[in-house]
């Protein structure tokens, strides 16, 4: 029998869960990401382009919340090497490899 209850305590909890989270959105309290065709694209983080330098070592090159920023990986954790003012990288330098510098 106790099997059984806790089954049930286990599927109270995401009703309620669901039902919070449906209460939540519906005054807009609560965002659930979704794909919608045609709208606006909210992405504020997009990854431009990888180069790795060693198996251990990389640089990457992302763009968050409409600056590019270029990060270097290693083991020992990350850092940020270089960050482009509020305008982006013109396309034409992020095509031809990206010279940043």
């Amino acid at each position: 029998m106790e099997p059984l209850q806790q089954a049930a305590a286990v599927v109270l909890v995401l009703i309620l869960l669901g039902a919070t989270l449906y209460a939540l959105r519906g005054k807009g309290l609560a965002m659930v990401l979704s794909r919608r065709s045609g709208g606006l694209n909210l992405r504020q983080l997009e990854a431009i382009d990888r180069l790795p330098l060693t198996p251990h070592h990389s640089l990457h090159l992302v763009r968050v919340e409409g600056r590019t920023v270029l990060i270097a990986v290693s083991p020992g954790g990350c850092s940020m090497v270089d960050r482009s003012p509020e305008h982006t990288l013109p396309e034409e330098a992020l095509s031809q490899g990206g010279n940043i510098r």
